[in-house]
């Protein structure tokens, strides 16, 4: 099978989102006044982010809309009673300091350069347009992307097999026609591995803070093009290794290099 385009994450794949939130939050805190009420600064960060993934799996499962989603991210971490209109000013102050250290990782462009010749390129993120729109754009590299489709606006979210297959609609091409190259394992790399497509996982971390997963099945066939099923997602350390998967696609049949 030949690959034809790439779907790529943006958080933690291609931008560095972590290192963005932890220092924009670090000087927001700083500038609110509010280090002094932690241990530490580490301990606040640590809470952060517990409840932006607690706020985000929320918004992942429909409970919440992506602005509320925001907004109780703040309530939770001041343990505050506040309005709509208090929270949003709180986590506008905070975007403040977040998006002046925004910075795509090392390995990107010279990835998509590589890539750019013998593939098409979109984007399929589990946040919103409005925002990933214009972090692309920001970062200069939103004319990379032919197609920018965000869980916001498709009413579906990663891992659902769905946000992927909706992803392929708009290249209009075949699952088994596309990569998918995500950070996080189970909602990027099982998912799109789940929905047909050829699905990398890129884990920067490093083997020794991989988690255990589950095996893959084994290969089942496709009903829709007779092809066996992937097995799994290959997982790699830097986007420098992605040409020679792409080129490979090596999927049906073969081991997965997950786990």
């Amino acid at each position: 099978m030949t690959i034809r385009a790439v779907v790529w994450d943006v958080d933690d794949t291609l931008f560095d989102y972590t290192s963005a939130d932890r220092e924009g939050m670090r000087a927001h805190l700083a500038a609110e006044g509010l280090l002094a009420g932690w241990g530490s600064a580490e301990a606040a960060l640590v809470r952060w982010r517990e409840i932006t993934d607690q706020q985000w799996a929320r918004f992942a499962a429909g409970e919440l809309t992506f602005e509320d989603q925001r907004r109780d991210r703040v309530r939770v971490f001041l343990g505050a009673e506040l309005t709509d209109a208090e929270a949003d000013d709180w986590f506008r102050r905070y975007l403040t300091h977040y998006e002046a250290v925004w910075s795509l990782f090392p390995d990107v462009l010279p990835a998509l350069d590589a890539l750019a010749a013998g593939y098409r390129h979109a984007v399929l993120s589990n946040s919103s347009l409005h925002v990933q729109d214009r972090k692309l754009r920001t970062l200069g590299v939103h004319d990379r992307f032919e197609a920018v489709l965000c869980a916001a606006e498709l009413g579906v979210s990663k891992p659902a097999a769905g946000a992927f297959l909706a992803a392929c609609e708009a290249l209009e091409l075949a699952p088994h026609q596309v990569a998918y190259v995500g950070d996080h394992p189970e909602i990027d790399g099982r998912g799109a591995a789940d929905a047909g497509l050829l699905s990398v996982w890129i884990d920067r971390r490093g083997p020794a803070a991989a988690p255990a997963f589950r095996p893959s099945i084994g290969p089942a066939a496709d009903p829709a093009t007779g092809a066996d099923a992937p097995a799994g997602p290959h997982r790699i350390a830097s986007l420098a290794e992605l040409p020679a998967i792409l080129r490979a696609d090596t999927r049906f049949g073969a081991p997965s290099t997950f786990g």
